[in-house]
């Protein structure tokens, strides 16, 4: 046999032999030492190993989204049902995004009428309709984070608190369509009445 031809076989057993202690190396990370959730440990001064959530963090899955299968259908606010006061300059930062990134294809009103519809992109579903206003806050933040249908993600574009604040301005622009008279404060029904 030629020199070359043993140089290679011995190159092969010596790749052979070190890709086996690979796996010995990825056994021991799959054993390493790790914290396991409400295990108790030294390590904090609380004694708990499950540590408190950050400021500011999103709660996925939590209630009946943790039944799904995937347990990622949305992402949950404790206000969701609550239906959140938002103040002013929330609901004017909540237009302008809403203008700038939704407008186009949802329409000014949120009709689903938007200019780029007019020239055959299919018509988005109005905000008016009564699924969409019995619809959780967590579906539209969904559908802003993820896309939905022909609507691709806009996560990259929009910040979590201006996509809070477009969800504000869509709620603010279904009840504009769909407030009733009893509804509002007595001197707010007195200056409809002096409208001409």
């Amino acid at each position: 046999m030629s020199t070359i031809l043993l140089g290679r076989r011995a190159c092969l057993l010596i790749f052979l032999l070190a890709l086996g202690g690979c796996e010995n190396g990825m056994q021991e990370m799959y054993r390493q030492p790790k914290l396991t959730p409400l295990a108790p440990t030294p390590l904090w001064p609380d004694g708990r190993a499950a540590r408190p959530l950050e400021a500011d963090t999103l709660v996925h899955s939590a209630g009946t989204l943790a039944a799904s299968s995937s347990g990622r259908r949305g992402i949950v606010s404790e206000e969701d049902d609550s239906r959140a006061t938002y103040t002013h300059a929330a609901l004017e930062r909540g237009r302008q995004r809403f203008d700038i990134y939704c407008a186009p294809c949802h329409g000014l009103t949120g009709d689903g009428n938007g200019y780029i519809t007019a020239r055959g992109f299919p018509h988005p579903p109005s905000y008016h309709t009564d699924r969409l206003r019995a619809a959780p806050d967590s579906h539209f933040y969904d559908v802003i984070t993820r896309g939905y249908g022909d609507m691709y993600s806009y996560a990259d574009r929009v910040t979590p608190a201006d996509r809070r604040a477009i969800i504000a301005y869509i709620r603010a622009l279904q009840l504009s369509r769909h407030a009733s008279l009893a509804a509002l404060a007595p001197s707010d029904r007195a200056r409809l009445g002096e409208a001409p």
